[in-house]
This record gives C-alpha cells, structure tokens and sequence, in this order.
C-alpha cells in the first residue's frame, strides 16, 4: 500500500495511525516524518512535541542517525519549541560533532559519503553548486564536516616536498663549503 499524500498534510491521528502500520506502507519515509513535523502548519507545538514523542518510541535508532544524513533536520526536531542561546547551540554543536564521530567508529564507517555530506550545500540560496554530487576528497567535501582526528591529505606532500628540497640544498651546500 502507499500513503498517497505528504505528510506534512496530515492531522495528529493520521501520524499515529501511519506510524503504527508504518510496515504496510512502501512509500514510507522517516527522514520525511521527521521533516514534515516542522514542516506542519496544520499542528501546534504541542501536537508536534507529542508526534516527535510518539514517533521516537518506534524509530529512535533511526533518528538518531540523522546526526549524520540530516543534521539540520536532527537539531531542528531535537530542540523544538526550545529558546536556544548562543552558548546552547555551540553545545549542541558540540555535541552532534562528538556523537558523529561515535556513529562512523561503531558503525566501521570509514567515510561521510551519505546524506547531507554527498551533496554539496554552502548556506547560500543562489549557489549554482547545491544538490550536486561531491566527490570524495575534493575542496567541496573537506569544506563541510570535520574531526580532530582527521588528517590533512596535503600535510604528507608537503613534507614530502620539503624533505626533497632539504636533501637538494644539502648537496649544494656540501659542494659550496668544499669549493672555500
């Protein structure tokens, strides 16, 4: 069966209903939950607090891999209806950094070729980049997320590229030492 409609059209019974017989229907998506709970202008706050309640009970595993494919959508959902301070935000983005880097270990995820970070998204409305493909490795990539633990991919050019200009000097001042 499919649900036929989007679901930020729907009412607070009918997210129940499709979340309870959520394996009867093939077109239904988690992330588009989530997504149409902030979307909905038919609910209130309250309404949109219970469904997020109601829809974590079955798919909190998957909600919290958000943190990963949608980090906007996680923290929107997370903190809904919460006035965040400045010094709030920078926790919470300390936060989802840290419990990124958990889900790629536990997970053996060796890369962040997936959701949000496969696409390139900067911020900026008119940018003639946004929904493209990025390839792993390239300026677009690195632009977006990162750890403590990564490595620059340059760092090791570099040094090797000093190491050989170091080596190259080192002859030419043995030969101009010895030419005194």
């Amino acid at each position: 069966m499919e649900i036929g409609r989007k679901f930020n059209q729907l009412k607070l019974e009918e997210y129940f209903f499709y979340i309870d017989n959520y394996k009867k229907y093939k077109d239904f998506n988690t992330l588009g939950l989530y997504r149409s709970i902030l979307e909905n202008e038919k609910l209130s706050l309250e309404n949109k607090i219970e469904v997020r309640e109601y829809a974590h009970k079955t798919f909190k595993k998957t909600f919290d891999f958000f943190q990963l494919k949608d980090v906007g959508t996680f923290k929107e959902v997370e903190h809904l209806g919460e006035n965040l301070t400045k010094g709030d935000q920078d926790k919470i983005w300390e936060d989802i950094r840290k419990n990124q880097q958990r889900i790629l270990e536990d997970k053996r995820i060796k890369h962040r070729n997936f959701g949000d970070y496969s696409k390139h998204n900067c911020g900026e409305e008119n940018c003639p980049y946004n929904g493209i493909m990025i390839k792993q490795g390239s300026w677009f990539a690195e632009s977006e997320l990162h750890f403590k633990s990564d490595r620059s991919t340059r760092s090791p050019k570099i040094k090797s590229e000093r190491v050989k200009k170091e080596r190259r000097n080192k002859n030419q001042i043995i030969t101009t030492d010895l030419d005194l």
